[in-house]
Formats: C-alpha cells, structure tokens, sequence
C-alpha cells in the first residue's frame, strides 16, 4: 500500500513537472512573440518563483506596474533577490516615483552589483535633481511673481496716495491763487476819479438853478415893474375917457398907507 501511494506521488509530481514544463515552454514562446497577455497566463499556472518572476515581467511589458510590483514582492527565492529588486525598480520609475524606486535600485546594487542597475540609478538621480533644480526654480519665479505683484500693489497704492496729496494741494493751491487774486483786485480796483470839468459844470448848474429859482421867487413876489410910457399913455387915455384925472404913479413901501392892505401892493 505504501509503494502505491508513493507510486501515485511520483507520479503526480512527474505530471506537474510535465505540465510546468508545458506551460513555461508555451508562455515564454508568447513572451518571445510579444504575447504578453498570453504569456501571463501561462505564467500565472506555475507557482515557482522563476514563474511569478516572468510573471511579473510580463505585466511590466502589458504596462501593469502596480501588478508586477505585488508579483515581485511574492518572490522569496533569494538568488533572484537582486534582480526582483530591479524589476521592482523599473516599476516605480515608470509610475514615476523617483524615490522608491531609487531605493529598490540601491538595495539591488548591496546584494549583488549590476551595470544596468547602476546606469538606472544613476539616471534617475540626475533626474531628481534636476527636478529639484526645477522646483526651486519654479518656487523662486512664483516668490518673484508675488514680490512683483505686491511691489506693484504698494507703488499703485503710493501713487494713488501721492496723486491724491497733489489733487488736494493743487485745489488748496488754486483756492488760495483765487482768494488773493480777488483780495488783490479789489485792492487794485481803481478808484472813480472826480471829473473836474464835470464837478464845476455841475456846479455851475446847480447855481443857475439856484439863482432862476431865486429870480423866480423874487419875481413872484417883487414889486412889479414900472409902466412903460406907452402903456401910461394908454390908461391915461383910457382913464381921461372917464373923466378920472388921475395919475398912474408907482406905489412902494415908502409911499404904503397906514392900515394900508399888503395885498393891495404886493397883488396875486
């Protein structure tokens, strides 16, 4: 009973080993053609590390890095240690984080040395400084940008406040130009000169006036002037008509009655 079940062992293992076999052929036949897909597959049927190793580097060529990276974590077999932790390497720079995979390039160079892991490591620190030279640049352009912006802040808010000042000086300027040139004006206005000729001719009219308005005065109430000749000669004709004789004589204060009306001399 024991050399049957053992027999069946064998021959189970045999089976297997005919069946990775197969399948290894078969999938690094895809692999070689580009059948990645394919190759996956058939990789993905044989659990030996050698397996999941092509494995991996299957997804890696289908683009699926984060994929890869779970299969190449899975492999425990040491002496494939180094070059897991390159293919691992390659992953993370192709997902483009630059410092894990630089630290799976350097744990790959203390296990065993290889030229292309130090060419990719050294490639990818280039990069990083250059990328660092370039995020410092950039954080320096945008301190620039910001200092600029606030320069320019500060100058427009320092000319509107100077423009302002000048505005208000200017007014006051203006206001105070207009009080003394007003104060100055009425200062200067010239005074009206009095006219001489003007004055005495004034003068002169006023006189005249005065003196017709006396002579009228003295009119209305002066004695009236004596008869002339002729008229004398007519009233006394007149007078002799009637058989008056009398004389027309000119009557003054002296010559005036007692009781004597003053009417009668000085008539209407």
């Amino acid at each position: 009973m024991r050399y049957i079940l053992a027999f069946f062992i064998v021959a189970i293992s045999a089976n297997s080993s005919l069946l990775d076999f197969k399948y290894i052929k078969d999938a690094k036949s895809a692999y070689l053609s580009g059948d990645y897909k394919r190759a996956e597959e058939l990789y993905s049927k044989i659990e030996k590390d050698e397996a999941k190793f092509n494995l991996g580097d299957s997804l890696y060529r289908e683009g699926k890095y984060r994929e890869a990276i779970e299969v190449f974590n899975s492999i425990s077999n040491k002496k494939l240690e180094a070059k897991k932790l390159h293919n691992i390497g390659n992953s993370y720079a192709k997902l483009g984080e630059i410092e894990k995979a630089i630290k799976a390039y350097e744990d790959a160079l203390k296990i065993k040395f290889d030229k292309d892991t130090k060419y990719n490591l050294d490639l990818l620190k280039k990069k990083k400084e250059e990328q660092k030279k370039k995020q410092k640049q950039s954080q320096d352009q945008n301190k620039q940008q910001d200092k600029n912006k606030k320069d320019s802040k500060d100058t427009n808010s320092q000319n509107k406040d100077k423009d302002k000042k000048d505005n208000q000086n200017k007014n006051r300027k203006n206001k105070d130009n207009n009080n003394t040139d007003s104060k100055s004006n009425q200062k200067n206005k010239p005074k009206p000169t009095p006219n001489p000729t003007s004055n005495k001719k004034q003068e002169q009219n006023k006189n005249k006036n005065k003196k017709e308005n006396n002579s009228t005065d003295a009119k209305s109430f002066a004695t009236p002037p004596p008869i002339s000749n002729m008229e004398e000669r007519k009233w006394q004709r007149l007078l002799n008509r009637r058989g008056i004789n009398s004389l027309m004589l000119e009557i003054d204060n002296k010559n005036r009655k007692r009781g004597e009306n003053i009417d009668e001399i000085n008539p209407w």
